[in-house]
């Protein structure tokens, strides 16, 4: 019944931004150049945020990029030239794809310390751990601290999968996910280890969608809500692990999280997106991706910009070279 509501709501949002009518432009540098500007001007969601948070104004980045449009560019330096005025919206869900090449926007990771290593997971996890669907797990000892880490939301994994996983991680005092440098995926995986972590429902955030043309034309808020996995759930404490590459719907786990009992959000601020994607395509071919949908916490705040952990820890260069994982080590001793 989840699946179906979830996939009704991204409908109802795919159909109402797809309703917005951008004017057809020619297939040519400028009537491309303006058909991008338009498709962005009309349907993206954070032009208001944006404007408060860094001073974003969508109609002098026109004025910026038009001068250099010209008939006589070709393919690849109207891509560099659209790409760069997509990267002013600083939103790594915004994308435009052509025959050649994909633009994208990393800065919201690529600019802050990565607090984490494979290397320094692989001691932690050694040789005897569990693994399916994406999710590897293990039981420090002597701790008796559960370790879950899932880097990606894209690579699925069923109710079983996790019924099973959590059955064997059960004897242990505590559980640590560590979700460092997850880029998202599906939202529906998101929810499906969420809701192990909940004993009933509860509201977890609210979601808008365009209602018109205008930067400031929206739906009502709608309540987004968690609701219980109907067998196998968690009650102990749990830690979650952040940085700044926890994305998407990594960023909305997180959200979802930090609504359930006895959780606490460790490490980095997370990497943000929390604009649901939609796509539309340029009169050449070219295909855009942008934020379509505004998604915000359980008191309406924001999280395209990320989300703060309860404690701040990170790895410095000289934990690196003595093998301690500190983020790991600060959440075993939170739950010990």
């Amino acid at each position: 019944m989840k699946k179906i509501l979830f996939a009704a709501m991204i409908l109802a949002c795919s159909m109402t931004v797809s309703c917005i009518d951008v004017e057809e432009r020619e297939d040519n540098n400028v009537g491309n150049f303006e058909a991008l500007w338009s498709i962005i001007d009309q349907k993206y969601c954070f032009f208001d945020y944006k404007e408060k948070a860094y001073g974003l104004d969508w109609n002098k980045v026109y004025n910026k990029y038009r001068p250099l449009i010209s008939d006589t560019l070709n393919q690849y330096q109207l891509f560099q030239i659209c790409s760069d005025m997509l990267s002013e919206l600083r939103d790594g869900h915004v994308n435009l794809t052509s025959y050649f090449d994909t633009s994208r926007y990393w800065k919201w990771h690529e600019d802050y310390p990565t607090n984490f290593s494979d290397t320094l997971q692989r001691l932690y996890l050694s040789t005897n751990y569990g693994m399916v669907g994406g999710l590897k797990y293990v039981v420090f000892m002597p701790d008796s601290i559960a370790y879950l880490t899932c880097q990606s939301f894209a690579t699925s994994f069923s109710d079983n999968n996790l019924t099973y996983i959590l059955y064997l991680l059960s004897p242990a005092k505590g559980l640590i996910i560590d979700l460092r440098s997850n880029g998202g995926g599906q939202l529906t995986l998101s929810e499906r280890l969420a809701a192990r972590f909940t004993e009933k429902k509860i509201l977890t955030g609210y979601m808008r969608h365009k209602t018109g043309s205008g930067h400031n034309d929206f739906s009502d808020y709608e309540p987004q809500y968690l609701e219980p996995f109907d067998g196998v759930r968690w009650k102990k404490p749990v830690v979650v692990l952040t940085n700044r590459g926890v994305f998407s719907a990594a960023n909305e786990f997180v959200n979802r999280m930090k609504c359930c009992p006895n959780v606490k959000i460790v490490g980095d601020k997370t990497g943000g997106g929390g604009g649901m994607p939609f796509n539309n395509e340029l009169p050449n071919g070219w295909s855009v991706r942008f934020s379509a949908c505004p998604m915000y916490d359980k008191d309406k705040n924001d999280i395209e910009f990320g989300i703060e952990p309860d404690y701040y820890v990170s790895i410095t260069d000289e934990d690196f070279q003595r093998g301690h994982d500190t983020m790991i080590d600060f959440a075993i001793k939170l739950l010990r």
